[in-house]
């Protein structure tokens, strides 16, 4: 009884937030809100153009190999164990199928800033 009690109370709390997030900012719109923030200037052009699809896939590269470095941070720490055979093939195959991502990506010109 009381999970049940507990589970309808944060899910009914939940949707009464939802609603109040969603709704509330729509009441009081007006265009200076709407506006992006210039230091003080008119607004130059749409502040809603789209980014390049190169930032995301640079964007995305950093994040693998900060991955890589992540995953590959307790290797120092599991030179301890007397058996180094699996974390070394392992540390191995990651870095080899993320070299292999990497000079797929070089020749597909996918690093490029130019068109």
């Amino acid at each position: 009884m009381n999970m049940a009690l507990i589970l309808m109370v944060n899910t009914t709390l939940a949707m009464v937030l939802i609603s109040v997030a969603f709704w509330l900012p729509h009441l009081n719109m007006y265009t200076e809100k709407a506006n992006p923030y210039e230091c003080g200037f008119d607004p130059m052009s749409s502040a809603r153009l789209p980014f390049s699809m190169k930032f995301f896939l640079v964007a995305i590269t950093f994040l693998l190999f900060d991955l890589e470095i992540a995953l590959l941070l307790p290797l120092p720490w599991a030179m301890q164990y007397p058996n180094m055979n699996t974390p070394t093939i392992i540390a191995f195959t990651l870095i080899t199928i993320l070299a292999l991502g990497l000079a797929y990506e070089w020749t597909q010109k996918g690093l490029e800033w130019t068109e």
